[in-house]
């Protein structure tokens, strides 16, 4: 399998385009990197947007270090 390195940090405003794009939504940007509920506790999950369609959906962020299903930037 191959892995996408990144770190959650610098996942804000990062972008990526879906491997197997659903509705014609290709490119996606991380608009949110939502906030452990756990002060100090790990990242989780991120709210991604879909570029042409501004359709929004929240992911694990790990999701996006699986290379089968997102490459990064926009391909």
């Amino acid at each position: 399998m191959t892995k996408n390195p990144i770190h959650p940090k610098k996942l804000l405003l990062s972008k990526w385009t879906a491997v197997t794009p659903e509705n014609k939504e290709k490119h996606f940007m991380v608009i949110k990197v939502i906030e452990p509920q756990v002060e100090g506790g790990p990242v989780e999950q991120v709210v991604i947007e879909a570029v042409m369609s501004k359709r929004q959906k929240t992911i694990q962020w790990r999701s996006l270090t699986n290379g089968l299903e997102w490459k990064q930037g926009w391909v």
